[in-house]
């Protein structure tokens, strides 16, 4: 089943739209009419379940070693919940997303800032 269509993110106060471009077995994908931000949707299943949120945000920068050319370069975010297959309701699974996002939302996202920065 997919999610409804289309989606919608806000990156650096900036609101995207993301319409469906594609939907599979177990996956959806949304991207922004430049193609510059991508949601992919998925689930797998095996002897665990994994439900997959990942976002991919594309832009043009300089290249590093040629500074007159300019490069694509990519960078992802993913939340993952990785299940077993019994024991955890969807609820008892939210509530633990919702205790990560509010340890790394707290103090302006410090935490994340600081897991950005290479501590751990």
């Amino acid at each position: 089943m997919a999610l409804s269509d289309p989606q919608s993110i806000t990156i650096n106060a900036i609101a995207n739209s993301l319409p469906r471009i594609t939907t599979g077995p177990n996956t959806s994908t949304y991207q922004s009419a430049d193609g510059l931000i991508q949601l992919t949707v998925s689930s797998s299943y095996g002897k665990r379940v994994r439900r997959t949120v990942r976002v991919t945000q594309t832009k043009i920068s300089a290249d590093p070693y040629l500074p007159a050319q300019n490069v694509k370069q990519s960078m992802s975010f993913y939340f993952v919940f990785d299940l077993p297959l019994v024991g955890f309701t969807p609820t008892e699974a939210k509530y633990v997303s919702d205790g990560f996002i509010t340890m790394m939302a707290a103090s302006s996202g410090a935490l994340w800032t600081k897991v950005l920065g290479g501590e751990n």
